[in-house]
C-alpha cells in the first residue's frame, strides 16, 4: 500500500494495488476526488468531472483488464458521451458529446474509467493554456507561472496528483512541451498511430492524441490500449501494435542517439543546457553511442508550422457557426449577422487571430507563396529527419527552450509564444513520434522548476524511444519529484 497518498501512486502501482485486491476501485475514485477539491481551487486543471458516473463504472469494473479500475483524466477536446466538450472556447457553450471518441471507447474496453476533462488553450491553439476562455491552469511547482499547453490541464493535473494519467492532444508540441514544463512524462505517438476520430480538429495533417503520465511505463501502459486502426480514421495506421513495455531493460549498448547541431541556438536557457548534456552523458554511461547530426532545414520549421496549421484551422473551424450546436448570437439581423457575430463573440483572440492568417495564405494569390511553399519545405524538413534515422536510432534535443514562464509574460507578444515550441514543432511536421521525460530542474524567484528531455524516434518506433526514456528514468531520480502542491494533505 502507498504510505502517505494513494493518488501520488503511479498507474502501474495502482494496477498491483487493485489487482491484488488491497483497494477497491470506488476507493480509488473517492481518493482521486478528494484531492481534487483539496488542490484544485489553486491549479484550476479540470474544466468539468462526471465522478457520479465514475462511481457507476469503479462498482463493475473488472481490474484485470490492462487499465482495469483506472481513472484517466481527458483533454477537454476528445468527445466522451454525455460530458461536456467545450474545447475551452465559448463558442461550444452548452454543447454536450452525443458520442465516445474512438480513444474513450479503447480506455473503456480496457476498463479504465474516463472521469474528468481537463483545461487547455481554446481550441488546442497556444502554448502556455492561458488562451482558454474559460479558466486560468496555473503550473503546480510554481502557481505564479504556466503549466505550459495546450494541454497543460492534463499535465498540471498529473504533477499535482489529481490525476495518474491522462490523455492530451498534440499539434505542435501540445503534450511534450506542457509535459516537460510540469515535470512528468508526455507522448506523442507517430501520426495515424492513435485514432482521431472524436478529437475535434485544429489542424488535421498535424493533430495526433497521446498519453500524459508520471512514468515512461504508465505511458507505455495507456498506448498499448489507444493505438490500433480505426476505420473511421482514414489517416489511420493498419501495422499491429506491439508490447511496448516488453523491450523495456536498463542496457543501452547498441543504441546510436543523435544530437541535431541546429538545436544548439543561442535562445536556450544556460540551465537547460546543461541538464540536457548531462542527460546526454548519462544515456551514454548506460551504453548509448552518441554522435552529432545535421537537420538543415529544421530553421524553417515554425514559419512553415504556422502556416500549415493556420490554414487547417481556417477550414477545420468554419464548421461553428452557431447554427447546429454552441453559442449563438442573439438576435441577429440575417445569416450572415449570425455567423458574423457568432465567431466575432464566440471565438477568443488567439483562435481569430489564426483563423484570419490561415484565410490569408489560402486565398487567390497567396497560396502558392506561402501555403504550397510551407508544404514543399515541410517535405524537406520530413527528408532531413529521414536522413538522421539511417544514421542513428532516435535523436535528442531539449522539449523547450526554457522553464515555465510567468502568467501573462508571453500574452502580447504572439512570436514569443510560438517559439516556445521551436524543438517539438518539427515531430507533427514530419509525423514522427516523441517523447519528454523529467532531466532536471532550474531555480527561478525561489521555486524548483522541471526541465525536459525530448527524444524523437522513427514512425512507428514508439517501442525504442519509450525502451530508451525508461533506462534514464530508472537511472535518475527526477520522475520521482513531486511539487510543493503535492505536500497538501488530502481534505484540506
Amino acid at each position: 500500500m502507498i504510505d502517505n497518498d494513494l493518488t501520488a501512486a503511479s498507474i502501474a502501482d495502482l494496477q498491483s494495488l487493485l489487482r491484488g485486491r488491497e483497494i477497491a476501485p470506488r476507493e480509488v475514485i473517492s481518493a482521486l476526488r478528494e484531492r481534487i477539491e483539496g488542490v484544485d481551487g489553486a491549479i484550476g486543471a479540470y474544466l468539468s468531472f462526471d465522478f457520479e458516473g465514475a462511481i457507476k463504472a469503479a462498482e463493475h469494473a473488472n481490474v484485470d483488464l490492462p487499465l482495469g479500475g483506472i481513472p484517466i483524466a481527458i483533454k477537454d477536446i476528445i468527445n466522451v458521451t454525455g460530458q461536456p466538450c467545450t474545447c475551452a472556447s465559448k463558442i461550444l457553450n452548452g454543447y454536450r458529446a452525443p458520442y465516445d471518441a474512438t480513444v474513450i471507447q479503447k480506455l473503456r474496453a480496457a476498463g479504465a474509467i474516463p472521469f474528468g476533462k481537463t483545461n487547455l488553450d481554446e481550441f488546442a491553439m497556444g502554448s502556455s493554456t492561458e488562451n482558454s476562455a474559460l479558466k486560468s491552469t496555473h503550473n503546480p511547482w510554481d502557481l505564479s507561472r504556466v503549466p505550459g499547453g495546450s494541454s497543460g490541464g492534463s499535465a498540471a493535473a498529473v504533477a499535482s496528483d489529481e490525476a495518474f494519467g491522462a490523455l492530451g492532444s498534440d499539434t505542435g508540441g501540445s503534450i511534450r512541451q506542457p509535459a516537460a514544463l510540469c515535470g512528468v512524462v508526455g507522448l506523442k505517438p507517430t501520426y495515424g498511430r492513435v485514432s482521431r476520430f472524436g478529437l475535434v480538429a485544429f489542424a488535421s495533417s498535424l493533430d495526433q492524441i497521446g498519453p500524459v503520465t508520471k512514468t515512461v511505463r504508465d505511458a507505455a501502459l495507456i498506448l498499448n490500449v489507444i493505438a490500433g486502426h480505426d476505420p473511421q480514421d482514414s489517416t489511420s495506421l493498419t501495422e499491429p501494435v506491439p508490447d511496448y513495455v516488453a523491450r523495456f531493460g536498463n542496457d543501452l549498448h547498441g543504441v546510436r542517439l543523435g544530437v541535431p547541431k541546429e538545436y544548439t541556438i543561442k535562445g536556450i536557457d544556460p540551465h537547460v543546457r546543461t541538464a540536457i548534456n548531462a542527460a546526454v552523458k548519462q544515456l551514454n554511461s548506460l551504453g548509448a553511442d552518441i554522435v552529432e547530426v545535421s537537420l538543415p532545414n529544421t530553421q524553417y520549421a515554425v514559419a512553415v508550422y504556422y502556416i500549415i496549421a493556420t490554414a487547417e484551422a481556417s477550414a477545420n473551424l468554419a464548421r461553428f457557426d452557431g447554427v447546429r450546436y454552441g453559442y449563438r448570437a442573439e438576435n441577429p439581423k440575417d445569416v450572415l449577422d449570425l455567423y458574423g457575430r457568432t465567431r466575432e463573440e464566440g471565438f477568443g483572440p488567439e483562435v481569430k487571430r489564426r483563423i484570419i492568417l490561415g484565410t490569408y495564405v489560402l486565398s487567390a494569390g497567396y497560396y502558392d507563396a506561402y501555403y504550397l511553399r510551407a508544404q514543399k519545405v515541410r517535405e524537406l524538413i520530413r527528408r532531413d529527419f529521414a536522413s538522421a534515422f539511417q544514421k542513428v536510432d532516435a535523436l535528442i534535443s531539449p522539449t523547450s527552450p526554457v522553464a515555465a514562464f510567468k502568467l501573462g509574460e508571453r500574452v502580447a507578444d504572439p512570436l514569443q509564444m510560438y517559439l516556445a515550441d521551436i524543438f517539438t514543432i518539427a515531430a507533427n511536421l514530419t509525423g514522427i513520434c516523441g517523447i519528454s521525460i523529467p532531466c532536471g530542474f532550474t531555480e527561478l524567484d525561489g521555486h524548483q522548476l522541471p526541465i525536459g528531455l525530448q527524444l524523437l524516434g522513427r514512425p512507428l518506433d514508439e517501442g525504442r524511444i519509450l525502451q530508451i526514456a525508461h533506462a534514464y528514468e530508472q537511472s535518475t531520480d527526477w520522475h520521482k519529484a513531486r511539487p510543493p502542491i503535492a505536500s497538501i494533505a488530502p481534505g484540506t
